[in-house]
Formats: structure tokens, C-alpha cells, sequence
């Protein structure tokens, strides 16, 4: 019993390196194809659109009631020491720091990440990506260089968007129903808040962006079994999406926040 329980730990630790070491060669073979002609441009500029106008809204209204529950919390913590003239600031860091990049990345994960998963995992049962070799065409940059790059350069956009209306859900709360004084709450986010923060904020999200559809791509043109295997993949997809960029961003808070 023991041999066995070993022997299949094994081979799934050995799965996963597998798995690791192909998702780090399609990034290569990606970021590879992206330097080489034909250069297509529209395929770019419909990922970008679906990615980033396409989840615009959720992450407005993630970032938004983000912003405002993150305000209530505070003041009423704040109070007890009569130091809510502080939530501007905290709530501004928290934001840029930590809270945008990681749930707007989180969101768009399972808003994006699914669809490129079901998208390329049918083409993938259907033949179609097969069909692609068939005209000369390669599959990795016709299909995974779009997707890569559009979420690496989308997310940082739609992570400030959510910066600026979670700090703007937090003052309403904060000046309007809780009665902190307005100009306190922007003059202590000029005080402590920096440029460095909203870089560093886009800077996570970029790498999320690159894990989301990395993984998306991989798990959709390595999907078998028909249509069941299109939804374990999918599954899958944001499963693993969704842990891979919250331990990335333990490291990348340890890598950029280490003074």
C-alpha cells in the first residue's frame, strides 16, 4: 500500500515538472514568434479588446466595492486610536500594492483565462489547431503570441483603472457617510503614497497577466478527450491560474518591497 501511494506521488511530482518545463517552452516558443513575420496585427488587437475592454466593467465594480468595504473596515478600526484620517493612505496602498493587481488579475483569470482555455482546447479536440500546420501556419503564433502579449499589456491598464475607482469608492464612503475630513484624506495619500507603488502594482499585474494566459494557452492545446475534456481543462485553467498568482505575488512582494 505504502509502495504503491508512493509510486503514484511520484509520478504525479513528475507530471508536474513535466507539465512546468512544457509551459515554459510554449512562453519561449511565444515570445520567439513574436519577433518573426507575418506580423498580424489584428489578432493582436482582438485580444486586447477582449481582454481589456471586454473585463473593463467587472473590474471596475471589483475595484469599487473593494475600495469601499476596505473604508468602512478601516475607519472603524481607525477610530478606536482617533486615527481615521489615516484611511486615505492605507486604503490607497493597500490598493496599489496588493488589492488591484491581484483581484483584478483574479477576475479577469476567471473571465479570461476560462475562455482561452475552452477556446483552444476545442480547436484542439476539433482538429482545428491541426488544420492550422496543414496551411502553414503556426499555432503558437497565430493562437498563444496574441493572447500573451495583449494580457501582459492589458492588465496593468485595467489594474490602474481599479486603483482610481477603488480610491474613488473609498472617499465617497470615507468623506461622505463616515465623515472624514476630505482634504485629510488626499493630503495623507500625497504623504505616503508614491509613483514607485502604482509602478510596482502594474509591474505584478504584468506577470499575472503573463501567468493567466500562459496557463490558459497551455491547458486549452494540451486538452484530450472530447468535451469533457475541454471542461477539465477549463477547470483546471483557472484553478490553477488562481493559485500560480497568489503565490507569485508572495514572491514578487518579497522581490519588490524589500528595503
Amino acid at each position: 500500500m505504502m509502495r504503491q501511494m508512493a509510486s503514484l506521488a511520484l509520478r504525479r511530482t513528475l507530471g508536474w515538472i513535466e507539465g512546468f518545463g512544457s509551459a515554459l517552452i510554449l512562453l519561449w516558443e511565444a515570445l520567439f514568434w513574436l519577433f518573426r513575420p507575418p506580423f498580424r496585427w489584428r489578432l493582436f488587437f482582438q485580444a486586447m479588446e477582449f481582454i481589456g475592454v471586454g473585463s473593463l466593467f467587472i473590474v471596475l465594480l471589483t475595484g469599487l466595492f473593494t475600495g469601499m468595504v476596505f473604508a468602512v473596515q478601516t475607519i472603524n478600526t481607525f477610530r478606536l486610536f482617533n486615527a481615521e484620517t489615516l484611511v486615505g493612505s492605507v486604503v490607497s496602498l493597500a490598493l496599489m500594492r496588493e488589492l488591484a493587481p491581484v483581484l483584478t488579475s483574479l477576475m479577469v483569470t476567471g473571465r479570461v483565462g476560462s475562455a482561452i482555455a475552452t477556446e483552444l482546447g476545442t480547436m484542439r479536440v476539433t482538429e482545428q489547431v491541426d488544420a492550422l500546420y496543414t496551411m502553414a501556419v503556426n499555432p503558437v503564433q497565430y493562437l498563444v503570441t496574441p493572447r500573451i502579449v495583449a494580457a501582459i499589456v492589458m492588465l496593468p491598464l485595467l489594474t490602474a483603472f481599479c486603483d482610481l475607482i477603488g480610491i474613488g469608492g473609498a472617499y465617497y464612503v470615507s468623506v461622505n457617510l463616515m465623515g472624514v475630513d476630505g482634504g485629510m484624506f488626499m493630503d495623507k495619500i500625497q504623504m505616503y503614497a508614491e509613483v514607485s507603488d502604482v509602478v510596482s502594482g502594474c509591474v505584478k499585474a504584468s506577470v499575472f497577466g503573463m501567468i493567466l494566459s500562459l496557463v490558459g494557452c497551455y491547458k486549452g492545446l494540451t486538452a484530450s478527450g472530447g468535451a469533457r475534456g475541454v471542461g477539465q481543462a477549463t477547470t483546471q485553467s483557472v484553478v490553477l491560474s488562481s493559485i500560480l498568482i497568489l503565490v507569485a505575488d508572495y514572491f514578487l512582494t518579497l522581490l519588490l518591497y524589500r528595503h
